[in-house]
């Protein structure tokens, strides 16, 4: 069953100066700032509150117009699960498409994208549950 809404995307041109009207203009408070093989991972929140905007930004390669690659960055929308594997199946039952064969575990957790029906990807998680062991 789904649990919460975990991230939602925010499009921004410069992270730097985003980062600076969310948290010293809106008072949100940084959460995750992780440089990635797609870019610069830049996570913002309220104090205490579960939903974290992603400001992301992913500049033309080579200089060339922006193009939508799958995969590239978030889907607009994620969604978190308790039991992604158990969730899958039920939504592949109910028709839901996506974009994997099955979901695929990450050093976070779990994550599959489905598609909606105009074709925006809908990324669902399920976060890693760390333990003593870990770190």
């Amino acid at each position: 069953m789904l649990t919460n809404i975990m991230y939602v995307t925010v499009d921004v041109t410069d992270q730097d100066r985003a980062l600076k009207f969310y948290t010293e203009g809106l008072g949100l408070e940084k959460r995750i700032d992780h440089p990635g093989p797609e870019g610069r991972f830049l996570t913002v929140g309220v104090p205490d509150g579960p939903v974290e905007i992603i400001l992301w930004s992913q500049p033309p390669a080579g200089g060339q117009p922006d193009e939508k690659r799958p995969g590239a960055a978030a889907g607009p929308l994620i969604l978190e699960s308790d039991d992604l594997r158990k969730d899958f199946e039920v939504f592949r039952r109910r028709g839901v498409t996506f974009d994997q064969p099955e979901p695929e575990d990450y050093p976070f957790g779990v994550r599959i994208e489905a598609v909606d029906p105009d074709g925006n990807r809908i990324s669902l998680r399920q976060q890693r549950r760390w333990n003593r062991a870990d770190g």
